[in-house]
């Protein structure tokens, strides 16, 4: 659903046009001239304006001339009267997305050119947020010797157009790897987008990567562009692939074979220029090995693979990266950035960080809470405890996976989502695991 607002002295024609676009599920306000038009636009945003080039008080150009200012991602579509086609190219200059002319033919030809608008303006806002997010990214290696190899490794792969397979524990930092390789790749200026397997619901993920034709199940009233789609020139990230169930398995294999693919209830054949990044956080061949794994999309996918260290492996890099994530949270949370002492310094630098850089991160952000912005101490500090060797001695597999599972469930506040992460398992696997051994 967008924001519309549709501007026309015609009552007639605004009616029409609302019409149309509310049946297809937008909100649409209407404007009897361009000065309404504009004092609406100054109480709220919206996502497209339809405007009429004459009309009383201030014509359409004006109306543009002024918006664009105030609302500078507003797309734009004008209406113009048979034969005034040059008043069009104008709008279009000033950055108009398109034209309808009067009398327009039918309320599927005013659908269309909404979605096409709505579509240019959903890819703008993917490119935007990619480029802002390449500020804001924690950086991938601080020194640390273990790291010296992947970052090479990266850099050399991120040249080509090669997929790429992340491996490697939850929480290592996969996503900003696949940052990088975007950042450094000739499709930097393209959109980056991330599709986490895990966090979708089954039903959801083959609309969510392919996108679906108006009427392919209940509820899909139009058609949508999958994220796959979107990424068109940039860069297509798949976490989580080890969580996809086998039918969706075969699907993805036939994009990366034949580099196209069909809408949900489609026909029509699509391609998209996109360059592959998977991750996994469990063991790939040993899923193979077991079945609920395909070797020919394996293989397809791990074309060049790179594991990525855990964090306690490459402690030189805590130190920096804990101040990195200290001055993100800082500004975040809109807190005086904090110093930490020396002991919770040392602290930080021998633990064992069994989530990794996303536990650390978590630690941090709640140290800086807990301390009020001040100096963060030991005490400020929530770390896990090292799972109990004798413990382990002692019981059985079943029940150190029973006890391990309510323990990180216990100490993420019984967020599913945070044990899963930091128990280095998909969302739906650790479901399935609480079924199996009866955890409420």
């Amino acid at each position: 659903m967008a924001r519309i607002l549709v501007a026309d002295d015609e009552e007639g024609v605004r009616s029409y046009i609302a019409e149309a676009l509310e049946l297809a599920g937008h909100e649409v306000t209407q404007a009897e001239n361009g000065e309404a038009a504009l004092r609406l636009a100054s109480e709220k945003a919206f996502d497209l304006l339809i405007t009429d080039l004459r009309m009383p008080r201030l014509d359409g150009m004006a109306l543009i001339r002024s918006l664009r200012p105030q609302q500078p991602e507003l797309e734009v579509v004008v209406l113009t009267a048979h034969g005034a086609v040059d008043s069009a190219v104008e709008a279009m200059k000033l950055g108009a997305f398109d034209y309808l002319q009067k009398p327009i033919d039918s309320p599927a030809q005013i659908r269309l050119i909404v979605e096409r608008a709505l579509e240019r303006r959903q890819l703008l806002t993917l490119r935007e947020q990619t480029a802002r997010e390449k500020g804001d990214e924690i950086a991938l290696a601080y020194g640390d010797a273990a790291m010296a190899a992947v970052v090479d490794a990266l850099r050399k792969v991120s040249a080509t157009d090669a997929t790429v397979l992340l491996v490697g524990e939850s929480g290592t930092g996969k996503e900003i790897a696949a940052r990088s390789i975007h950042r450094w790749s000739r499709r930097a200026e393209g959109p980056f987008v991330a599709v986490n397997c895990a966090a979708l619901a089954e039903t959801l993920i083959e609309s969510e990567l392919f996108g679906h034709e108006k009427g392919s199940f209940t509820g899909a009233t139009e058609r949508r562009r999958g994220r796959i789609e979107l990424a068109d020139g940039g860069t297509f990230f798949l976490d989580e692939v080890a969580e996809l169930k086998p039918p969706l398995q075969a699907k993805l294999l036939r994009v990366l074979e034949e580099r196209s693919f069909e809408r949900v209830g489609g026909a029509r054949n699509i391609t998209a220029n996109v360059r592959w990044i998977a991750a996994a956080n469990r063991d790939l061949p040993e899923m193979i090995k077991e079945g609920s794994f395909r070797a020919d999309l394996y293989h397809r996918l791990a074309a060049f693979p790179v594991k990525l260290p855990p964090l306690r492996q490459r402690r030189a890099d805590i130190a920096p990266l804990t101040d990195a994530l200290l001055h993100r949270a800082s500004a975040n949370l809109g807190v005086p950035r904090a110093e930490l002492t020396e002991e919770a310094r040392a602290l930080l630098s021998n633990a064992e960080w069994p989530g990794n850089i996303r536990e650390l991160a978590n630690v941090i952000e709640r140290a800086l809470i807990l301390s009020g912005g001040g100096v963060i101490g030991a005490e400020h500090l929530t770390l896990e405890p090292e799972p109990s060797s004798s413990a382990a001695a002692a019981g059985t597999l079943a029940a150190l996976e029973r006890e391990a599972i309510e323990r990180a469930l216990q100490n993420a506040g019984g967020n599913r989502r945070i044990a899963a992460e930091r128990l280095g398992i998909g969302l739906r696997t650790l479901y399935e695991k609480l079924k199996r051994y009866g955890v409420d």
